[in-house]
């Protein structure tokens, strides 16, 4: 990407890294450490015109949460109260992150770089 003076890297974090998560604190930190490597990555290659963004995704429907829903006595309740923390009251769909990866990835965003975008229902600002 250097030696071609262009490049798009979108790395996929989590609002837990900014936000915290209770009982995934090695996952919050590993998530806040992706959004740090993105900030030193965007410093040292925008020169090179090479832009480095995060996407903090927040809760999503995917099937491994199927399987955490399918859990007897809790799952139902635990994938509710993600969607609950969320602003807009509804989980993700996985279609929803890709037009932002995609978007970083573009042309649109050529002036965006070191920035965490968060497609996660407004979770990172807090339900009301």
């Amino acid at each position: 990407m250097q030696a071609a003076q262009y490049g798009r890297i979108v790395n996929i974090g989590s609002e837990a890294g900014r936000i915290g998560s209770v009982g995934n604190a090695v996952y919050a930190a590993t998530k806040g450490a992706v959004h740090a490597f993105t900030k030193s990555i965007a410093r040292e290659n925008a020169r090179y015109g090479i832009t480095c963004n995060t996407v903090a995704v927040g809760p999503v429907e995917t099937p491994l949460l199927q399987k955490a829903r399918d859990t007897p006595d809790i799952g139902e309740r635990y994938v509710d109260n993600m969607a609950r923390a969320t602003l807009v009251g509804r989980l993700g769909a996985p279609d929803e992150i890709a037009a932002g990866v995609a978007f970083l990835a573009g042309e649109e965003a050529a002036l965006v770089t070191g920035e965490q975008l968060g497609i996660s229902s407004g979770m990172g600002i807090g339900a009301v």
